[in-house]
């Protein structure tokens, strides 16, 4: 089963670190969260990725036309114009990477690598987050609801803690910050049907995945969700980076199923 991963996005909310790199290739612990995502899948046996590149994807290329040099020890002859490699760090990573536009937005994105998917089932996600998902159980999970899509949802953590407050404006109870168990929301982790292509017919270059796709789907009851209540998080501002660095250094990095 191939793995399609969103990698085209401008990243406007974490500036600091797009002026000169995609968002997906942001690194935490030295490695971009690209690979870390990819890792997630490959730990489960999953290594054949599509990834949809925009802004700056020849960024994206060079990184895995170079991944010997990037991870590795070498030795250049400069005037033999030689080099050797010492002790590479290779994956069983396939990668295609394919072009879908500098400013097409997610839905066109995905349109365009229909081609490179073919007529199988695939799973879906965005260059920006990890979860400790158990990504064989959800498979399983949509296999057997049968439906065309099958979406990773999570509760949404809160930003700020919470007070309960009485008439008397006592404070009965204080909760540092905790996730709200009403609401659950989209994490990506997809895994979607072929037919999901019938979805994105017509010019899907300015159109979201999330918007008329996802709704569609909603509407045909063809959208399921796998509700995850582990580990998830993403990459949306310079405080994400830091708390990601922060994990990582701490063997905290639950996303680290590998």
């Amino acid at each position: 089963m191939k793995v399609v991963i969103f990698a085209g996005g401008l990243g406007t909310r974490i500036s600091e670190e797009t002026d000169t790199r995609p968002k997906p290739m942001v690194e935490i612990g030295g490695m971009p969260i690209l690979w870390h995502i990819m890792k997630i899948y490959s730990h489960y046996g999953f290594n054949d990725f599509v990834v949809c590149l925009g802004y700056k994807g020849y960024v994206i290329k060079e990184y895995f036309m170079n991944y010997f040099l990037h991870n590795s020890d070498i030795t250049i002859d400069v005037a033999n114009n030689t080099m050797e490699v010492h002790g590479s760090k290779s994956e069983k990573f396939k990668v295609t990477l394919v072009e879908t536009g500098q400013n097409t937005k997610t839905a066109g994105r995905l349109k365009q690598v229909e081609k490179y998917v073919g007529n199988n089932d695939f799973m879906l996600t965005y260059g920006d987050g990890v979860c400790d998902v158990d990504i064989d159980e959800l498979i399983r999970f949509h296999k057997a609801h049968n439906k065309i899509a099958t979406v990773t949802a999570v509760q949404l953590e809160a930003r700020f803690g919470g007070m309960e407050i009485n008439q008397s404006g006592e404070v009965d109870a204080f909760r540092e910050k905790a996730k709200d168990e009403g609401k659950w929301i989209n994490a990506g982790f997809f895994v979607l049907k072929p037919e999901v292509f019938k979805y994105l017919q017509g010019d899907m270059s300015d159109m979201m995945w999330e918007e008329d796709p996802l709704e569609k789907l909603t509407t045909d009851k063809e959208l399921i969700a796998f509700q995850h209540r582990g580990f998830w998080k993403c990459m949306d501002a310079l405080r994400d980076k830091m708390e990601f660095e922060e994990l990582w250094k701490t063997n905290n990095a639950k996303w680290k199923v590998w």
